[in-house]
C-alpha cells in the first residue's frame, strides 16, 4: 500500500510531500515507511515495524489523518481498502 500526499505550495517555497508505504517484510511482519520533505530536496525517512497487518494499517490510517489535518492532500493512493470500511485509504 502506498499513499503520496502533498501540501499546497507557499509563495516562495516548493510544496512539501509526505509518503506512507506499507510493505510486508521477509519474516511475515509489516513495515510502515514514512518519508517527508520538500519537493526537490532530500527527505527524512522513518521505518516502524509491526507484527500484524491490522496494527500496521491502523498506524497508516492515523498517520494519513494527521497529515490531512495539517493541510496535506492525497495525490496518489495505491493498494488495499481501509479494513472493515469498504472505502479506499484516500477517501
Amino acid at each position: 500500500m502506498r499513499i503520496f500526499m502533498q501540501s499546497l505550495p507557499g509563495s516562495n517555497e516548493p510544496p512539501r510531500y509526505f509518503q506512507l508505504i506499507l510493505q510486508q517484510d521477509l519474516l511475515g511482519g509489516w513495515s510502515l515507511i514514512r518519508e517527508a520533505g520538500q519537493q526537490g530536496t532530500r527527505g527524512t525517512l522513518r521505518r516502524e515495524q509491526f507484527l500484524d497487518l491490522e496494527a500496521a494499517q491502523a498506524a497508516l490510517v492515523k498517520a494519513r489523518d494527521q497529515q490531512l489535518k495539517k493541510g496535506f492532500r492525497v495525490m496518489f493512493s495505491q493498494g488495499a481498502e481501509e479494513p472493515g470500511s469498504g472505502r479506499s485509504f484516500h477517501d
